[in-house]
């Protein structure tokens, strides 16, 4: 509706202070020529909204001027109450957050309250794994607060080359860094740190984050950067340009529905004939290394036979020979 927008885009101005053309037809899903004629609408109704000209010009409204929110509707408020605070994965920054919503609650009317209270007590979070798995976030009220407060930050990051060594482990490589904290996001339950260094732009995973010490310094904030922008670019990147490992391989029709619900897969042109093997299925799946692709293949079992490369088909025999002879004979080492 367009007094739903006309407020949102009172709120947004309220919120930015100033925001281009684009930006605001961008946000609102609208044409800019759509936001224009909002924007004489609003002019029309007394609103004190103008345009400044010029490359760091703007939609903006004249200082000081506000207008009241309207309360919540109860589509609003359950939208809200089903993003609970236990989402944000740390125990001081969801008790904050709960706090907040605490007060929020109290100023509802009473029915409204009591409707808020219902919907509630039929929502719950569990941010842990099913085998205790979980982000470490302890470093994250630390790293919010050098976003909050545009100050620089020294951390002590822990990178990993591999997911999937020989001895299934982890390579870790510990360095030590000062970054301008440029803004958070959080990818389901998992939050990065978006930063400047001196070698560009650069993504961090909190929870690798070993160490976070607040500095003085002001971080170095480039002009006009858009963090949802940055990402979205990030992303695109890494998913088109990251390395990628691709096997081709003969699946179980149970094991083929699974894989291609968490890889990345397409159906082959090969096909084995098999009349024992019914329903099973060829695919070229895509893995960070011949690593994982091991790791992967190893875990299927005998509903998994790797077709191509030969590389890694002799990396699988070389693995179940060496198992063989492990459990013939246990009292014998196997390298």
């Amino acid at each position: 509706m367009r007094a739903d927008r006309l407020l949102s885009i009172l709120l947004l101005l309220q919120s930015r202070g100033q925001m281009t053309g684009r930006e605001l037809a961008e946000r609102l899903e609208v044409s800019e020529r759509t936001l224009h004629r909002d924007m004489d609408a609003l002019s029309a109704a007394g609103v004190p909204v103008f345009a400044l000209r010029g490359s760091r010009g703007g939609w903006q409204l004249e200082e000081n001027w506000r207008t009241q929110v309207p309360g919540l509707d109860e589509a609003e408020l359950r939208a809200l109450l089903m993003a609970q605070p236990r989402i944000l994965g740390d125990r001081k920054l969801a008790a904050a957050a709960e706090r907040a919503l605490g007060k929020l609650l109290a100023s509802l009317p009473v029915p409204l309250r009591a409707r808020a209270e219902s919907m509630r007590q039929r929502l719950y979070v569990d941010t842990t794994g099913w085998f205790g798995g979980a982000e470490d976030l302890s470093m994250l009220p630390m790293v919010q607060e050098a976003v909050a407060r545009d100050r620089k930050l020294k951390i002590r990051y822990s990178s990993r080359r591999s997911r999937f060594e020989h001895a299934g482990g982890e390579a870790e490589n510990v360095t030590e860094r000062i970054v301008d904290p440029l803004g958070l996001v959080a990818k389901g339950s998992t939050w990065y740190l978006v930063a400047n260094t001196a070698r560009g732009f650069r993504t961090f995973r909190v929870s690798r984050i070993q160490n976070a010490l607040l500095l003085d310094d002001p971080c170095q904030r480039p002009v006009a950067f858009d963090l949802e922008a940055h990402w979205r670019s990030a992303t695109e990147d890494f998913l088109t340009n990251s390395p990628r490992f691709e096997a081709v391989l003969y699946l179980h029709p149970d094991a083929a529905r699974e894989i291609k619900t968490w890889r990345m897969t397409v159906q082959s042109a090969q096909n084995k004939l098999d009349p024992s093997r019914e329903g099973w299925a060829t695919l070229q799946v895509q893995f960070e290394d011949e690593h994982q692709a091991a790791f992967v293949a190893l875990a299927f079992g005998v509903r998994l036979e790797v077709l191509a490369p030969e590389s890694l088909r002799t990396r699988i025999r070389h693995e179940l020979l060496a198992n063989v002879r492990r459990y013939e004979n246990p009292a014998d080492p196997v390298s």
